[in-house]
């Protein structure tokens, strides 16, 4: 008696540790699925502050009287803008970059003649940046700067240098010497790092109308500079929001192109940023 007696409670005690195993993985999917969900919904929030931060971007731009022929410059509202807010307990950071003041790069890569003046400024683009001499197929218009890694010659750490200065527009998109980087201005023949942090300082105060103005100032007097391909106004732009809420952090970059035709400001691209090193937590 005393034997099934132990038997029994032997027994007991072990359906009573399968089904506290059973408790225990039950509990600890329980949390796994708990915390999924916190992330995801955490992600989702972030996701909507980026875009709300895009959307106030976006009202700027509209509010910055950019119209068709008229110069586009960083005197307006859209280059001088407060670039961080905050928004129901986060922080937001937002960046707005005229993409015409970058050198295109689908001039180059279009079907057709060459471009000889913006394959020039190629060249001295690479030699700035320390680049070996580089040339690009001509494979037709290209949408993403991530398929130029499937070039011949273009590696990551390569276009990691690149990125900055290069953009992709359609071939006929002009180079905005009211926007352009010192760095970009010295692509074009002839000039040299003084003369261009002179225009820059200059194009402060005064920006430039049109490209004759640009040609015929007395900083470049005696450079003989090609006009070709220059101009003084945009309707491609970047915004980058960069979002913090409590350890979480998310970077939204949507590619913005004002319509020729209706005037309304159009979302083309958004991408999904990774954090720089400064940013991560």
């Amino acid at each position: 008696m005393s034997r099934q007696r132990g038997m029994a409670l032997i027994s007991v005690l072990l359906v009573l540790s399968l089904a506290l195993l059973l408790i225990g993985g039950l509990l600890r999917s329980h949390r796994l699925l708990l915390h999924s969900s916190a992330q995801q919904l955490q992600q989702v929030q972030l996701r909507q502050l980026g875009l709300a931060g895009e959307a106030w971007a976006l009202t700027v731009l509209e509010g910055s009287a950019i119209t068709p022929s008229g110069p586009v410059d960083l005197s307006q509202g859209w280059a001088r803008l407060e670039p961080v807010f905050e928004m129901e307990d986060a922080k937001l950071h937002i960046d707005i970059e005229d993409l015409s003041g970058r050198l295109n790069l689908n001039a180059l890569l279009a079907l057709g003649q060459i471009d000889q003046v913006t394959l020039g400024r190629w060249t001295r683009l690479l030699a700035l940046l320390d680049l070996p001499p580089l040339s690009l197929p001509q494979v037709g218009p290209v949408q993403e700067l991530s398929q130029l890694r499937l070039l011949p010659g273009i590696d990551g750490q390569t276009l990691r240098r690149l990125e900055p200065w290069v953009v992709l527009l359609p071939k006929d998109a002009r180079l905005n010497i009211n926007t352009a980087a010192p760095l970009v201005l010295m692509t074009l023949d002839g000039m040299e790092a003084g003369p261009a942090k002179a225009l820059v300082n200059q194009r402060h105060h005064t920006p430039y109308a049109s490209v004759q103005a640009f040609t015929r100032d007395p900083l470049l007097s005696g450079l003989g500079l090609n006009s070709h391909g220059l101009g003084v106004g945009s309707r491609w732009f970047r915004i980058i929001v960069s979002v913090i809420h409590a350890d979480s952090r998310l970077r939204l970059a949507s590619d913005i192109e004002r319509d020729s035709d209706s005037g309304r400001w159009i979302v083309r691209q958004r991408r999904f940023l990774p954090l720089s090193p400064s940013e991560l937590p």
